[in-house]
């Protein structure tokens, strides 16, 4: 039974956050400098700042991309503290469109996203390198070949998605797995560290709790400790920022662990509100543990960013350097 959950949890894991990481870098690189220009552009405000951190997030499917980018033009000096402050909270929403994407049960096509997928860039290869030029693709196959990769990646995400879902019924037949989720459940602060823990070492909160929503999908964990693994997993998500944030200027610094103040507000105010909380998801989808968890990391997400948003208008100053500085 170990050597099965191990390669179970192994392989499933490693294709759901290698899925995430191949559609951000395929996204990213289609995106290019474009993404530096869109971001100085549709920052001019502290709410547009929140609006494109949440849009950016969920096209990349990642919000620790967009928030290191994010620390780096502000030790830049190129946005203030104010506008970056829009756009860490942004991406709190936008990063929850891959989980709640994973609770409509799409993995049942991750195998056919992953062929379509394949078709595509095959098309852009035969057309470009395969061709008689053999140069690399251009004009309209750009956006062809970039998107097929991150479909792949995609195709990959639900895949794992899929094969975690299958270690639901091989954990139910571990007492030591038991007792664990019973202790989260009875004691949440113990979900929300290791949530917290897990998430600091993997730089992926999705990917965590993804892996709990095929916990609790399977009756293997259940709501209530799955929902403190999401708030621990925002507060882990806080980690790659502050790490990003020490070759740079104080502006980042200041940047990110405002980020981790925050998020550690939020996980601790909303941590005797988890019955509230999980009712609240219930309602959306009864009957559905899986989809639950991704409901409560949504309301919760866009609860705390939204409350926050006016502090980003508060007018912030600062002697410590370039892009603390509020407009």
């Amino acid at each position: 039974m170990a050597l099965k959950l191990v390669l179970f949890s192994v392989v499933g894991f490693a294709l759901l956050i290698g899925g995430m990481k191949l559609t951000e870098a395929a996204l990213t690189r289609w995106a290019g400098n474009r993404l530096a220009s869109w971001l100085q552009t549709a920052t001019s405000t502290p709410l547009r700042g929140f609006l494109f951190g949440t849009a950016a997030s969920a096209s990349l499917q990642s919000s620790t991309a967009v928030t290191v980018l994010t620390i780096g033009f502000v030790n830049a000096g190129w946005i203030d503290f104010s506008r970056s402050f829009g756009i860490i909270l942004g991406t709190n929403v936008g990063t929850t469109l891959t989980t709640e994407i994973m609770s409509l049960q799409l993995h049942r096509y991750g195998w056919a996203l992953l062929a379509a997928a394949f078709t595509g860039w095959l098309w852009t290869a035969v057309k470009a390198e395969m061709g008689t030029n053999g140069a690399a693709p251009r004009g309209s196959l750009v956006p062809l070949r970039y998107g097929s990769v991150a479909l792949a990646g995609f195709g990959f995400l639900l895949i794992g998605f899929e094969i975690l879902l299958g270690m639901g019924s091989v954990l139910q037949q571990s007492d030591l797995f038991v007792s664990l989720m019973d202790t989260a459940a009875d004691h949440p602060l113990v979900g929300l560290l290791g949530g917290a823990a897990l998430t600091a070492i993997v730089h992926s909160s999705s990917a965590v709790i993804g892996m709990g929503m095929a916990a609790a999908g399977t009756g293997a964990m259940s709501p209530e400790a799955g929902i403190a693994v999401v708030l621990g997993a925002n507060v882990g998500t806080c980690f790659t920022g502050l790490v990003a944030s020490l070759g740079g200027g104080p502006g980042g610094r200041f940047v990110a662990l405002t980020q981790l103040a925050l998020n550690v507000a939020g996980a601790l105010l909303f941590l005797p509100l988890m019955p509230l909380l999980q009712g609240a998801a219930a309602m959306l989808s009864p009957g559905d543990p899986s989809a639950q968890i991704a409901h409560a990391q949504t309301i919760f997400n866009a609860a705390c960013s939204i409350a926050a948003l006016p502090l980003a208008y508060w007018p912030w100053r600062s002697k410590r350097g370039p892009g603390v500085y509020s407009t």
